[in-house]
């Protein structure tokens, strides 16, 4: 049998480490729908969600019918896979705030609306709230045993550090919305992370024995960095898409400055872009590495997912602006120094004060008083707008409001006219 298409793009890819027997045959058979959870157990979405993400889009483009379950009540719970200890219970409330701040990041990623390939999305808090703790273990329970749970990988690893019942229950709601989705929505397919591939199991064999059907999982690797950073990390913490945990610019700069050694995995996992495409992009990358051609188009193709066309023009001017000394024109929007105002020190002046650039430099903090700022600009040691400067003219002020003030080779710091 020659295997599905869709099978070989997400090798190709490298989104599979592990999958069931015959899922090659179940998808050769035609369209299947196909599920990842989500556990709303942080206020936004992190890069580490953007793999499965962007394999339920793989599975869609291949014609086949993403969801996008939120844990609206496994979230109450906590997975433990991959956790070294017990999660902190959240409220009720901060989990149903959170449930909808990531079902909007979610739209980024998969096509919506009509059509036999839209994706759902749905809340398990649907079903698991609604259901008896009798019913459930007479109904759900009674097919699993405790020494096969017990050599689960996401249990094994919590048992010298300590698993509550809470935590070891968690494998039954998953499996169960499966068997759930199966039943309700004709589901056959449960894919995730390597980390997911017992609780996937465990929802594959629920449905074989209550259903007598077929199910399968699919689990893609962790992804890593080449440096041994955890993915998705920075110094600061943690990549989020919600823009006001991580700005657009910082976002970018995540991506601008991934390892070699990493882009040509990043741009199969978190691009769509063709092997064609891919191939001639890391020819072009090895034939002059310093330009980093590679990591700018996979920065600009993740931030334009994320953010928008126009936040991926406007980080894209700010990192030009700060990192390579070019002279801004007017072509520069407003936007892109509300971009540079997060990630600089920013001054904001009346609309119609009039600034001398002494004043200018002095107040945004380039230098501690007035006689410094006149020999700085004597020395010719201050730009505005990227060019040496002795004063300030009406036509420097970019989009009518903006004046980038640069003291030596990198201190920077940004004047900003009222709105």
């Amino acid at each position: 049998m020659t295997q599905p298409a869709v099978l070989t793009e997400l090798e190709w890819r490298g989104f599979v480490q592990q999958a069931t027997p015959g899922l090659a045959e179940h998808l050769a058979k035609g369209p299947v729908t196909a599920y990842c959870g989500f556990d709303p157990t942080a206020p936004s979405l992190q890069l580490g969600n953007l793999m499965p993400l962007m394999l339920l889009a793989n599975l869609q483009r291949h014609g086949h019918r993403p969801i996008v379950l939120m844990g609206g009540g496994t979230g109450l719970i906590g997975d433990p896979s991959g956790k070294r200890g017990e999660r902190p219970l959240l409220s009720k409330e901060q989990i149903r705030d959170n449930l909808q701040r990531q079902r909007d990041q979610m739209a980024r990623f998969l096509e919506f609306g009509p059509g036999k390939t839209a994706a759902l999305v749905l809340d398990n808090a649907k079903w698991l709230a609604a259901q008896g703790v009798i019913d459930f273990l007479r109904d759900v329970g009674k097919h699993f045993t405790v020494n096969v749970m017990l050599q689960k990988e996401s249990v094994q690893a919590r048992l010298e550090t300590g698993l509550s019942y809470t935590e070891f229950s968690y494998m039954l709601l998953q499996a169960y919305d499966f068997l759930h989705l199966y039943r309700e929505r004709q589901c056959t397919l449960q894919v995730g992370g390597s980390d997911q591939w017992g609780n996937i199991t465990a929802g594959c064999d629920l449905i074989r024995r209550v259903e007598n059907a077929e199910a399968h999982g699919l689990v893609a690797p962790l992804v890593t960095m080449a440096s041994g950073q955890k993915f998705g990390k920075s110094e600061t913490g943690a990549i989020y898409l919600d823009p006001e945990l991580t700005s657009p610019y910082q976002f970018r700069q995540f991506w601008v400055n991934v390892d070699d050694r990493d882009v040509e995995k990043y741009l199969k996992l978190f691009t769509l872009r063709s092997q064609a495409e891919i191939d001639a992009l890391l020819w072009r990358h090895r034939e002059n590495p310093a330009a980093r051609a590679a990591q700018v188009e996979l920065a600009t193709d993740v931030v334009q997912r994320v953010h928008g066309a126009d936040a991926a023009v406007a980080t894209a001017q700010a990192s030009a602006i700060l990192f390579t000394d070019v002279a801004i024109t007017t072509g520069v929007s407003d936007e892109t120094f509300a971009i540079l105002a997060k990630e600089i020190p920013t001054t904001t002046v009346a609309r119609g004060e009039t600034v001398t650039l002494v004043d200018a430099i002095v107040r945004t903090g380039l230098v501690k008083s007035k006689s410094e700022a006149r020999r700085a600009i004597e020395q010719g040691g201050i730009y505005v707008n990227q060019q040496r400067a002795q004063e300030i003219r009406d036509a420097d002020w970019v989009a009518g409001r903006n004046l980038l003030l640069r003291k030596g080779k990198k201190e920077y710091a940004l004047l900003r006219r009222d709105g």
